[in-house]
């Protein structure tokens, strides 16, 4: 199982989250979504150019720019 960022996965992928990083209110915004360590989410599909990524969370669809992405740091377990 391999560490990296959200924006890494690719759509079909299962993860669980290990840690959100960043500062402030952008963080509290992750956490608030539901972003926290040990859930599992799903990457879903990405947008045509790359950005926004959507993902599966606590059984609801989240839309995340990459920026967001790459401040949540993921495990990868498996499809």
């Amino acid at each position: 199982m391999t560490e990296m960022t959200l924006s890494n996965l690719k759509p079909g992928n299962k993860a669980k989250v290990i840690q959100v990083t960043g500062k402030g209110s952008a963080r509290r915004k992750l956490l608030d979504m539901g972003m926290v360590p040990g859930i599992e989410i799903q990457m879903i599909r990405t947008a045509p150019l790359g950005d926004p990524i959507e993902i599966l969370i606590k059984g609801y669809n989240l839309s995340l720019r990459k920026s967001e992405a790459e401040h949540i740091m993921v495990q990868s377990t498996g499809v």
